[in-house]
């Protein structure tokens, strides 16, 4: 049984943590584990200066599943959410939606209006898709052939 616990405040031991999740999915390059071991280090280095938040869910003091987003620059009250993942042993327990519910809580309360999360199109991220238009998102745009020929971005938003 899991029991989760979450926190916003980003520890060097998580940089380990966020690694093992995004590799453990199997969906990401390279490039892209290594882009959200940067983010994790930025905000580790510069703290509150940092456009990067995170919220971490932990079960029995290890992490099992994170977010990051932030405040789009130039924007009033919209969000990014940059990444959602949870650890591979845990997929299927509702800790994602668990997760996006409670970022949304936490951006709403610093007074932020709509998210926005992208995905791609191809045929492997159909759960993806699905995950968010099952959490109330809407497909507001598809940018073709963004990542690669074939490979269009999906951006998604909800209103919070």
């Amino acid at each position: 049984m899991m029991t989760l616990c979450y926190r916003q405040e980003i520890k060097p031991s998580d940089l380990g943590a966020i690694l093992n999740i995004v590799q453990s999915s199997g969906f990401f390059s390279r490039e892209e584990v290594e882009l959200a071991c940067e983010l994790a280090t930025d905000r580790l280095e510069n703290g509150q200066q940092s456009s990067y938040q995170f919220l971490f869910a932990e079960n029995h003091g290890q992490v099992v599943g994170y977010t990051c987003y932030g405040l789009i620059p130039a924007t009033a009250a919209s969000y990014d959410l940059y990444w959602i993942a949870v650890s591979e042993n845990v997929r299927g327990k509702k800790l994602g939606k668990m997760l996006l519910q409670k970022t949304e809580e936490i951006i709403r309360g610093m007074g932020g209006k709509r998210l926005y999360a992208e995905t791609s199109s191809r045929d492997q991220y159909t759960p993806t898709q699905r995950f968010y238009q099952n959490c109330g998102y809407i497909a507001e745009a598809v940018l073709k052939d963004f990542y690669a020929p074939g490979d269009s971005k999906i951006i998604y938003s909800k209103v919070l």
